[in-house]
């Protein structure tokens, strides 16, 4: 007898239709895993969010330096957290800028360690057309933000080589590892700085936070100072920071080296860093 099609049975119909139609789409999101979050604290990313530090050094070093020469100009700034506005402005700025080898970001990519927030600041500073590098901070650091710092972007300390100059970066802070006398690695740092290759002039140290600040593992702070300071060969230009979101160059240490903190992005503000010589450089601020 065939079965008669009252309104109950239209309903369970479309029911089980809608059903199925659901459970096609949760198996086709679940295939690609990538586009499903289910933790804000997720530190997983799909590939073209992998790596980044790696690919960017990949980048940088299959560009010849724009200015030629023993001298290298590149852009220095911190800070990008929120401020993704800010981010997309400042990327129209840099691009307009000429003979820039790379952006140099000294930390606090993210505000609250999250993948998602590293993702977003990403898919701003893509547009570049130059490489950026980026050294860990302390808002990177927070909840699960240190694996998903070294997922997104890498190693939280490396060095590279680039126009007669070796660029190290180094995790300094302290305070995100209960002043555990271990960060920054200052063993690291020392053998980093002692064994650059031929043709180095000069080296470039860029951190997040700088070792006068309260941030700092004062266990340290001496050890560190003498580090740059030291009689290394060729010597520390000057040394990088961000953390104070604001910019300011001085030397605080009797030693004669030059700590230069950056611009956040929130002040719509970046320095241009010409570097030559040995500690010879130049800075223009950009606003944008």
């Amino acid at each position: 007898m065939p079965q008669l099609s009252t309104p109950a049975n239209i309903l369970l119909s479309l029911r089980r239709a809608l059903l199925a139609g659901v459970m096609l789409l949760f198996s086709g999101l679940i295939a690609g895993c990538d586009l499903l979050e289910f933790s804000p604290n997720e530190t997983r990313a799909p590939k073209e969010y992998r790596d980044l530090t790696r690919k960017n050094l990949e980048a940088l070093q299959a560009r010849p330096n724009p200015t030629g020469g023993d001298t290298v100009r590149f852009v220095f700034i911190g800070d990008s957290q929120r401020f993704y506005e800010e981010a997309e402005a400042f990327v129209q700025s840099v691009n307009r800028q000429r003979n820039i080898a790379f952006v140099a970001i000294s930390g606090d990519i993210s505000d609250f360690g999250l993948i998602r927030e590293l993702r977003w600041v990403h898919d701003r500073l893509k547009h570049l057309d130059v490489p950026y590098l980026t050294v860990v901070g302390n808002h990177d650091l927070v909840a699960n933000g240190r694996e998903a710092y070294q997922r997104v972007y890498g190693p939280l300390n490396y060095s590279f080589e680039y126009g007669s100059t070796r660029f190290v970066f180094v995790d300094t802070n302290g305070r995100e590892y209960g002043f555990n006398g271990r960060v920054p690695d200052v063993p690291w740092l020392q053998q980093t700085l002692a064994a650059p290759a031929p043709g180095i002039r000069r080296q470039v140290v860029m951190s997040h936070v700088p070792p006068h600040d309260e941030d700092f593992d004062k266990q340290l702070e001496t050890s560190y100072v003498q580090t740059l300071s030291g009689p290394n060969t060729p010597p520390v230009a000057f040394e990088l920071n961000g953390h104070k979101h604001d910019f300011g160059i001085g030397q605080p240490y009797e030693n004669g080296l030059t700590f230069i903190n950056s611009y956040s992005f929130e002040k719509r503000q970046y320095v241009v860093l010409t570097v030559w010589g040995e500690k010879e450089f130049k800075l223009d601020t950009v606003q944008y």
